[in-house]
């Protein structure tokens, strides 16, 4: 007799294949979307009807199986398959592909999802978005560009706003220093006429003189004027402008005095570090610059050794004011000649250093022969000057080299600097020198002339970041138009130790299922989570050909389960036909 039981075996037939051609169907039309996965279906038979649990063999009989008659198939389930699939480039720089078993992590409406699929974007706020606006997590950076690991956090892209600046820590040189110069022996020496602490002219000055008195100065025919009047009423200024070191102009300085107490050593003093003069040992060592009064009231400027620290002073260039009260003053009274050139083999390079704010600082460094030892060798006396400095000293930093008989670089002291700041920077400005940075060394050989410059430093101007890349280890590298680069931030991935287990959100996302796990976020490359490629999406995995094979499979079982419903009902209209 034919069976209703067949009927309800060979729809479930229908209904698992037509289920399964569902799958194939979803898979065919994803076969172009970003980073798919492809699902397959798996089948299981029903429960069966037991007509015997079978027996144990016994001494009569060797045993039975059991008897049982199966009720159909059902769906066990799906399983999608996380297999990596082709990586395309594209050119994109937002466009990532990892190879490996991270995934990207997104946040969307206060949600957490998961994806493979990198085709992100850059909203108006410079956030990095995918294609519906889930924002993409990954680890900041701090003050300093380090990146802060742990701390998940929307990646921010300010590609046009975000500036930078930094400080120079490092200069690095490179050149030759004649050993066969000239010793420093002498700078340039420069002589005022003698300046008087009586009207008749007989009592020189000996720099004690308190400014705020009369002083007063020969006026070439055979008396005296005053230089500086006490009764001009208010402050007195001395300019100077036009000074020339080695044919660099040394700027405009002032020194404005209107109470008791200020001497002309004081102003000497003054004069003494605005025109970057040296007379302090170092190492044993010094370059002999000095201002000072002397015996005759002369105010005598004693310039640094070595030609290029030559001073070149005019007349002109030293201008007294507010000194014409009273019984009237003169506004050069610092007539000055030249009585001695300098003697020594010298060198002087002009770089330029950064503060924090990214402000400019023009350092003029010089290099004097000092020195040919007995045992061999030489040594040459730097000093570090600039009028970048927040205060009125322009000498900034002074130390010694010392090279060996065959012109290596052996040491130096006092390879750093400082330079203060009054401009909202950090102050000081600290900055190492290097003369010995590996092909970029300092040597002193004997040559027509010394030869020396700087050939790298770090620290820069203010900039905007104009580009940026991404590292197969996520780094986000941006690129800033003063040419730095700099880390701003990191892409984060999540691994699944059962990846399957994810429920799939739609819009090519996924979140957690009670039997993915718990995802473990780290870098990209570390645990298994592959390595990030910028520029780059990962195809779809379809394999087409498996799904034709598949869906010819799914038509042939349906159409097979089909006909165990067609013969059953021919056996059932057989008995109908007995019945008439």
């Amino acid at each position: 007799m034919a069976s209703t039981t067949a009927l309800f075996t060979g729809l479930s037939g229908l209904l698992a294949n037509s289920r399964r051609l569902d799958v194939i169907g979803n898979n065919i039309a994803n076969v172009n979307t970003t980073a798919f996965k492809s699902n397959r279906m798996a089948f299981a038979p029903t429960f069966s009807r037991n007509f015997s649990l079978g027996t144990a063999p016994g001494d009569a009989s060797g045993g039975a199986n059991p008897g049982q008659v199966g009720l159909g198939v059902n769906v066990s389930g799906t399983q999608r398959n996380f297999s990596n699939g082709a990586i395309g480039a594209t050119g994109v720089n937002t466009d990532l592909a990892i190879e490996g078993n991270g995934m990207f992590i997104v946040e969307g409406a206060g949600e957490r999802y998961y994806t493979r699929d990198g085709s992100f974007v850059r909203n108006p706020n410079n956030d990095l978005v995918n294609q519906s606006g889930a924002r993409v997590l990954g680890f900041g950076v701090d003050e300093q560009f380090n990146v802060i690991e742990g701390n998940l956090q929307p990646l921010n892209i300010p590609v046009g706003t975000l500036t930078l600046a930094e400080s120079t820590r490092n200069v690095v040189f490179n050149g030759n220093l004649n050993a066969s110069g000239d010793i420093g022996a002498q700078g340039s020496q420069h002589v005022s006429r003698a300046f008087y602490s009586d009207a008749a002219g007989t009592i020189p000055v000996t720099g004690a003189e308190d400014l705020a008195t009369d002083i007063w100065v020969s006026d070439g025919v055979g008396g005296t004027t005053l230089a500086f009047d006490s009764t001009s009423g208010g402050p007195i200024e001395i300019t100077i402008s036009g000074i020339e070191k080695g044919g660099k102009d040394l700027g405009t300085n002032t020194f404005t005095y209107g109470v008791d107490g200020t001497t002309l050593n004081d102003f000497s003093s003054w004069l003494d570090e605005v025109l970057g003069l040296d007379n302090t040992v170092t190492g044993g060592e010094t370059l002999g610059g000095s201002v000072s009064f002397n015996a005759s009231g002369q105010l005598v400027i004693n310039g640094n050794e070595g030609t290029v620290q030559d001073l070149d002073i005019d007349t002109a260039d030293i201008v007294v004011t507010g000194n014409t009260g009273g019984a009237g003053g003169i506004g050069q009274p610092f007539i000055v000649s030249q009585t001695q050139d300098p003697v020594g083999e010298s060198v002087r390079t002009s770089f330029v250093v950064y503060d924090s704010l990214g402000t400019p600082v023009t350092v003029d460094l010089s290099f004097v022969l000092q020195d040919t030892n007995a045992s061999g060798g030489t040594t040459w006396q730097f000093i570090a000057e600039t009028n970048g400095n927040a205060i009125d000293d322009r000498v900034i930093g002074m130390g010694l080299v010392e090279f060996d008989a065959n012109g290596r670089y052996l040491d130096a002291s006092n390879q750093s600097f400082q330079i203060a700041r009054d401009n909202g920077a950090v102050s000081p400005l600290t900055v190492n020198m290097d003369f010995n940075s590996g092909t970029d060394s300092v040597s002193s050989l004997t040559d027509a002339a010394s030869n020396f410059a700087a050939v790298y430093q770090d620290g820069s101007a203010i900039g905007t970041l104009s580009n940026f890349s991404i590292g197969e280890d996520g780094v986000i590298t941006g690129a800033f138009t003063n040419g730095l680069n700099r880390s701003i931030g990191q892409v984060a991935l999540a691994k699944f130790s059962n990846p399957e287990g994810l429920v799939d959100a739609g819009n090519n996302l996924y979140r957690n299922g009670p039997n993915s796990g718990t995802p473990l976020i780290a870098n990209p490359l570390d645990f298994g989570t592959g390595r990030v490629v910028g520029g780059a999406l990962e195809l779809s995995n379809v394999d087409l050909s498996q799904e034709f094979i598949n869906m010819i499979l799914a038509s042939t079982g349906y159409s097979a389960a089909s006909r165990v419903i067609t013969t059953t009902d021919e056996l059932i209209n057989q008995l109908l036909v007995l019945g008439r």
